[in-house]
């Protein structure tokens, strides 16, 4: 059976850790990268399915206070999680800019 490499990024591939269709141990940054790509995605659309809702709750309010302060914590709150999730990828590039160490950004054990 050939290997058909996947590119994973980082020069991670599945390629590379699948042997004889079974994958083995070295494919786990490959998941972990992966993973983390997914849940990125994941985290950005659930802020804007939440910016969305609290938009419509803040417009269907009809001026009552209760409903608008919620509105505006919920989107507080989604712009909040957006800025976490880009600031921590920021400090990790960061760190691997300062310190030298290019791997940490592709979660391999492997590649320093």
């Amino acid at each position: 059976m050939e290997n058909i490499p996947i590119d994973g990024g980082g020069g991670l591939d599945w390629g590379s850790c699948v042997q004889e269709g079974v994958a083995t141990l070295s494919c786990i940054p490959v998941i972990l990268k992966s993973i983390v790509n997914w849940a990125l995605i994941f985290a950005g659309i659930v802020a804007l399915i939440i910016v969305i809702l609290s938009g419509i709750k803040f417009i269907t309010s009809g001026g009552d206070q209760k409903q608008v302060a919620t509105a505006k914590k919920s989107l507080s709150y989604a712009i909040l999680g957006l800025i976490l999730i880009f600031l921590s990828f920021f400090i990790i590039r960061l760190i691997a800019y300062v310190t030298g160490v290019d791997c940490i950004n592709y979660f391999g054990f492997n590649n320093c």
